[in-house]
């Protein structure tokens, strides 16, 4: 006889005798159960911001100085570049539609198809 198959006994048999236990025993159950239940510690309940803010407290705290100024200057360094990259981007295509615009090129020009992949391979070389 296994483990589970034996509380599965024990089970059927407590639950059998419980329809048998006399009214002042059971009244004493559960006077007992509520003495066990008031000397039971209470769970404090914390609203979600308050325990938001105190993991955030605890593991601030953990932090040293040099690697928060280390962190802080990366996160400056990815803003930084990330602003240059595009501010390139932007001074290329502007250079692009400067010539464009100053060239000599016949309105038709800008509509062809084959002018879109002539552009493209100028740029590249």
């Amino acid at each position: 006889m296994n483990e589970q198959h034996l509380a599965y006994k024990v089970r059927q048999h407590l639950n059998l005798g419980l329809h048998e236990l006399s009214p002042e025993i059971t009244d004493r159950l559960a006077a007992a159960r509520q003495q066990a239940l008031a000397c039971q510690k209470q769970t404090v309940s914390l609203s979600v911001l308050a325990a938001a803010g105190s993991f955030v407290q605890h593991h601030f705290d953990n932090l040293r100085f040099k690697q928060l100024i280390t962190a802080l200057v990366l996160l400056l360094c990815v803003v930084f570049s990330t602003f240059w990259i595009a501010d390139e981007r932007v001074t290329e295509l502007g250079a692009i539609d400067s010539a464009l615009l100053a060239d000599d090129l016949p309105i038709g020009a800008f509509t062809d198809k084959g002018f879109d992949a002539w552009l493209n391979r100028a740029s590249s070389e």
